[in-house]
């Protein structure tokens, strides 16, 4: 595919690529000339999808399981070399009221969102080290900063990873590894259609009472948010470190 050329043969992990925001990421970075492993929890038909628009590779890891992580990171240092930039994308979100969600399911947002992407940081820290540089970009959410009806479980494990990105970032910072977070408002994804039915409304009611909200008077696009991690990957990236930026059509204006 055509590229930039910013991110030039860079080896870019990017988490959750099958579609939304991930997939979309997956697609800027591969146009700005990066090496692609594309990441799912299962060999679904998407990632092949993505890994073939991308020039990239499928791989295949559930990123709540260590020992699936690290043997995604080995496969991905040996075939395309050092992993010079993770995109913590990959995540679960189920709407309940907090005493009405089981335990379990409560849990597993936990495990997947928030471990899962500790599991990766540990894999992919130590080529960064070698080489010393690196980039790790984790995706939050608007529901990590201000919270969110029905998603207590969600939002626990975003604001958790907004946390371990500010602290990572000072104590990474140092060695040439920059950690920041990109919090995205309402943004036009698959997850959406479960907002929705949450507050019992249709997806075009949905949008249109958001669009009402947000000052901007729109949805967002995967494709915005995936420009804003272009930005964090490449020469943008050293500007911030530790930071939380809210591509959101001024939806929330607070960190």
């Amino acid at each position: 595919m055509a590229t930039r050329g910013r991110l030039q043969n860079m080896v870019v992990l990017v988490t959750g690529a099958g579609q939304g925001v991930g997939r979309a990421t997956a697609i800027r970075l591969a146009e700005e000339g990066a090496r692609i492993a594309v990441n799912g929890r299962t060999a679904h038909p998407k990632i092949n999808e993505v890994a073939e628009i991308t020039g990239g590779m499928p791989v295949v890891a559930d990123i709540s399981e260590p020992a699936q992580v690290a043997q995604m990171a080995r496969v991905v240092e040996e075939k395309l070399g050092p992993i010079e930039v993770l995109v913590a994308n990959a995540a679960r979100m189920t709407m309940k009221p907090f005493f009405e969600q089981d335990p379990q399911e409560w849990w597993d947002q936990i495990h997947i969102n928030l471990g899962g992407h500790i599991n990766c940081i540990h894999a992919v820290l130590p080529g960064m080290r070698r080489m010393g540089r690196g980039r790790i970009i984790i995706v939050g959410s608007k529901v990590g900063v201000i919270g969110w009806q029905n998603t207590t479980g969600y939002a626990a494990s975003k604001s958790g990873l907004h946390c371990l990105g500010v602290a990572l970032a000072r104590e990474l910072a140092p060695e040439g590894i920059v950690v920041n977070i990109v919090a995205p408002g309402t943004v036009d994804t698959p997850q959406q259609a479960v907002d929705a039915a949450d507050a019992n409304l249709s997806l075009e009611q949905y949008y249109a009472i958001r669009s009402q909200i947000i000052p901007a008077g729109r949805i967002g696009q995967s494709e915005e948010i995936a420009a804003t991690i272009a930005f964090l990957a490449g020469a943008g990236g050293p500007t911030f470190a530790g930071k939380i930026l809210q591509p959101n059509g001024g939806e929330v204006r607070c960190q």
